[in-house]
């Protein structure tokens, strides 16, 4: 399974992202102001659509797809869909 063989750089992903949560924590109960609090929370949006889209590039080529039996066509249009999941998750 591609989560085991990607699981220490998914735990750093996810440590990072606590962190950032622990970040948007402090500033809010240091009364920061609203724009630096927002731009927090998009920092760890980013991170956690980051997270998603390594998983989902994961799921898509060792789960959806065969690998053994791709055409140069498919594997085209794979790497098209991967491509188009990240651009949307930016």
């Amino acid at each position: 399974m591609h989560t085991v063989e990607e699981k220490p750089k998914l735990i750093l992903r996810i440590k990072r992202i606590k962190g950032q949560i622990a970040a948007i924590e402090r500033a809010l109960e240091a009364d920061q102001d609203c724009s630096d609090v927002l731009q927090l929370i998009t920092a760890a949006r980013g991170a956690m659509n980051g997270l998603m889209a390594e998983l989902l590039e994961g799921h898509i080529r060792f789960h959806v797809i065969n690998s053994k039996q791709l055409s140069s066509e498919q594997a085209l249009a794979t790497d098209e869909l991967i491509e188009i999941v990240r651009s949307y998750l930016k």
